[in-house]
């Protein structure tokens, strides 16, 4: 059995700026840059966590509600918000920040999965998270109902199966 950590021990913040050879034609952040980005704050925060090699699984939706401007200062945060066996849920919020112009917006969240593998490129035990901050523990709670979501989308689950899905539905009660 794996030992247990704190959610607070994969905390990982990455700093980055928009250059302009990080833009599209609107001088705004590409999209794939910015999931280029998310992908390895993400991955060092399961790092952490696992102490292993680790490799996405999965991206939720990413939406782009807000562009990123040039010249803007990205910050990345990301935090392992559930463990399961082999594969950790990790949460990410990017903050665009115009410093001259003192503004400051959060531009986009997202849940990324990864599995730990082993040196032969197998999955392998992570710890236990242990959520702590009232933020964290609402996160934990949440993370079973969206793996199941991402389970049962990739047809990995069968719907009748989510059982934490059809609680928040209602599904099956009479």
């Amino acid at each position: 059995m794996a030992k247990q950590k704190f959610a607070k021990e994969s905390v990982t913040i990455m700093t980055e700026m928009v250059f302009p050879n990080d833009t599209n034609a609107l001088n705004n952040l590409m999209g794939g840059r910015l999931m280029h980005w998310m992908d390895i704050v993400a991955a060092i925060a399961a790092q952490k966590h696992s102490n292993r090699i680790v490799v996405t699984a999965s991206a939720d939706s990413i939406s782009f509600k807000e562009p990123i401007n040039l010249g803007n200062v990205v910050t990345l945060r990301s935090q392992v918000t559930r463990a399961f066996n082999s594969s950790m849920e990790v949460f990410i919020e990017v903050t665009a920040e115009d410093i001259p112009a003192r503004k400051k917006l959060t531009t986009h969240r997202a849940y990324f999965t990864f599995v730990a593998v082993d040196q032969n490129g197998g999955p392998i035990e992570v710890p236990e998270l242990i959520p702590e901050t009232p933020e964290e523990i609402e996160h934990f709670d949440g993370a079973l109902r969206r793996r199941q979501l991402r389970l049962v989308l990739a047809k990995r689950m069968k719907p009748e199966d989510a059982v934490e899905l059809k609680s928040i539905f209602n599904i099956g009660e009479k």
